[in-house]
């Protein structure tokens, strides 16, 4: 086999498992991002419609729903759950938070204090339902139902859509919180700051 040959079957197997992923990361926002963490407590999607959320509460009996973009009055999104959950009963709980900056100590135990008390079951939510969603759903496993940290970590993982990669990953941020959090340091957290 050729050098030329060998060269052009290693371009079609990668361009192929990209087109598999960029797929799969299409299907995953257009299916709304939904998986259960906690079956019966605790589940996560992208940002949901209002028919999603109507779907949610009547098939997941969900109460609250915890939107990690925060407060956003006057943007159609927002006005739409917010109206939404209204309608439906739901307690909507805004924790405004990014995708591109560390969460220090405090904010970490603001945001597990507020899905302690949150009433259950819960739909959490952020934009596309990976990153934040991710932290949050790590967070809730690991210090509300005892997980071990490799076991929640995988919610911060490409299943859900996140792509953590240092230096290149505009949400590594959250893998850095993560990792300072469970102890789990395969990289550098030195830079990490409380706030």
């Amino acid at each position: 086999m050729t050098f030329l040959k060998f060269g052009r079957i290693v371009g079609t197997v990668v361009f192929g498992i990209l087109a598999a992923l960029v797929l799969y990361l299409c299907y995953l926002q257009l299916s709304g991002n939904f998986h259960t963490v906690v079956a019966g407590e605790f589940y996560r999607s992208n940002q949901p419609t209002a028919t999603r959320l109507k779907t949610y509460k009547e098939k997941d009996r969900i109460q609250s729903v915890l939107n990690l973009r925060g407060a956003h009055p006057g943007e159609a999104w927002y006005d739409e759950e917010k109206a939404a959950a209204e309608r439906l009963g739901l307690k909507l709980i805004d924790f405004k938070m990014s995708d591109s900056e560390v969460l220090g100590p405090a904010r970490v135990a603001e945001l597990e204090a507020v899905m302690a008390k949150a009433p259950k079951p819960m739909l959490v939510h952020c934009k596309a339902g990976a990153d934040r969603t991710g932290l949050a759903s790590a967070l809730y496993l690991s210090h509300q139902k005892n997980r071990s940290s490799s076991e929640a970590g995988w919610q911060l993982s490409l299943l859900y859509g996140h792509i953590g990669v240092p230096l290149l990953s505009r949400a590594w941020p959250m893998d850095e919180t993560w990792m300072a959090v469970s102890a789990v340091q395969p990289f550098s957290t030195a830079g990490l700051k409380a706030s």
